[in-house]
C-alpha cells in the first residue's frame, strides 16, 4: 500500500503546532518563577512568623511585621504570575494547580500563623504550658481558617475551568487573598500602632480575642456563597476617563499618608461588603417606596395646586 504525501497545508499545520509546543515550553518559565516567589514569600513568612518576638529583624521590626508584609509581597508576585501567564498565552493546567499549591502556603497558612502569634497562642494539647481554652480555641479557628482556604481554592479551580472568562467578574465566596490581606493588615495596624504601647496591658487580651474572631469570619466568608466583585477586572480594565484615572491615583496617593491604616480599612471594607449587600437586600423596600411616593406626590401636587385656581 503506498502512503500518499502529506498535503502542504498538513505540514503547515504541523510545523504551527511545533511552534506553539516549543513557545510554551520557553515562555512559561516565568509565570512559573513568580508562582514559585509567591510559594517562598508564604514559606519564608511562616518561618519568620514562628521566631521570638524579641527577635531582632532590620528596619527594627517585629517578626510578626515582617511576616505580614511577606504575605503582600506574595499577593503582588500571585497577581502578576497569572497576567503574564494570559500575555505570553502560557497558561495551563501545571501552572493552575501550581499557583493554588502556592496560594495554599501564603494565604492560607501562613495568616493563620500570624494570627496565632499576635493572640500569644502557646502550645495547648499537647503542653501544660498555655492548655487553656482561649489557646485551644485559637489553636482550632487556626486550623479551620486553614480548611477553609483550602476549601476556597478547591472551588474556584473547578468553577474557573467550568465559567467563561467574560463571566469572571465577581468570585464566590471572599478570595483567599482578600482573607490573607484582611488579617495580614491588621496584624501590621496592631503592630505598628498598638503593640508598643499596649504591651502587657489588658487591651492586649481584647487585641488577641479579636484577632481570632478576624480570622474565623473570613474563613467562613471565604467559603460561603456572597458574591465579592473581581476589583480589577470590573474597575480597572479596558479605557476610562483621565478624571477616573486621576481620582485613583490621588486616593492612592492620600492613603499612602498611612499605608498600615489604609491596607486595614481597604481590605477589611472589602471584606464586609459583600456581607452588608446581602443584608442590605434583605430589607424589605417598603420605607424606601414609601419615601419615593412622598416625594413623588409632593412634586404631583404643586402643578395641580397652582392649576386649579387660574385667577392666582
Amino acid at each position: 500500500m503506498i502512503s500518499r504525501p502529506p498535503t502542504p497545508e498538513a505540514v503547515r499545520r504541523g510545523r504551527r503546532r511545533r511552534r506553539r509546543r516549543s513557545r510554551r515550553r520557553t515562555v512559561a518559565v516565568l509565570p512559573s518563577v513568580l508562582t514559585l516567589a509567591n510559594l517562598l514569600c508564604g514559606f519564608f513568612a511562616i518561618f519568620v512568623a514562628s521566631r521570638p518576638r524579641g527577635t531582632e529583624l532590620i528596619w527594627d521590626w517585629s517578626p510578626l511585621t515582617l511576616a505580614a508584609v511577606l504575605i503582600f509581597v506574595g499577593m503582588v508576585f500571585d497577581g502578576l504570575d497569572g497576567r503574564v501567564a494570559r500575555l505570553t498565552r502560557s497558561t495551563s493546567d501545571l501552572g493552575e494547580q501550581l499557583d493554588s499549591m502556592a496560594d495554599m502556603v501564603t494565604f492560607g497558612a501562613a495568616p493563620a500563623l500570624i494570627a496565632v502569634g499576635l493572640a500569644g497562642v502557646e502550645t495547648p494539647f499537647v503542653s501544660e504550658m498555655g492548655d487553656d481554652y482561649f489557646n485551644r480555641a485559637a489553636v482550632l479557628a487556626a486550623g479551620v481558617y486553614v480548611l477553609c482556604a483550602a476549601l476556597r481554592l478547591a472551588r474556584f479551580n473547578v468553577q474557573l475551568s467550568a465559567a467563561a472568562k467574560d463571566d469572571h467578574l465577581t468570585f464566590m465566596g471572599l478570595p483567599s487573598p482578600g482573607a490573607a490581606g484582611t488579617v495580614a493588615s491588621l496584624v501590621l495596624l496592631h503592630e505598628d500602632f498598638v503593640a508598643e504601647f499596649a504591651r502587657g496591658h489588658p487591651t492586649t487580651r481584647f487585641a488577641a480575642v479579636g484577632m481570632v474572631a478576624v480570622m474565623l469570619l473570613a474563613a467562613f466568608a471565604m467559603v460561603s456563597r456572597l458574591p465579592y466583585a473581581h476589583l480589577v477586572q470590573r474597575y480597572m480594565r479596558g479605557r476610562a476617563r483621565v478624571e477616573y484615572v486621576a481620582r485613583i491615583v490621588a486616593v492612592g496617593m492620600l492613603l499612602a499618608i498611612t499605608p498600615q491604616g489604609a491596607l486595614a480599612l481597604a481590605f477589611v471594607a472589602y471584606a464586609l461588603s459583600a456581607p452588608v449587600q446581602w443584608l442590605w437586600r434583605q430589607i424589605p423596600p417598603n420605607r424606601k417606596a414609601a419615601a419615593a411616593e412622598t416625594e413623588t406626590g409632593s412634586t404631583i401636587e404643586s402643578p395641580t395646586a397652582a392649576t386649579a385656581d387660574p385667577d392666582q
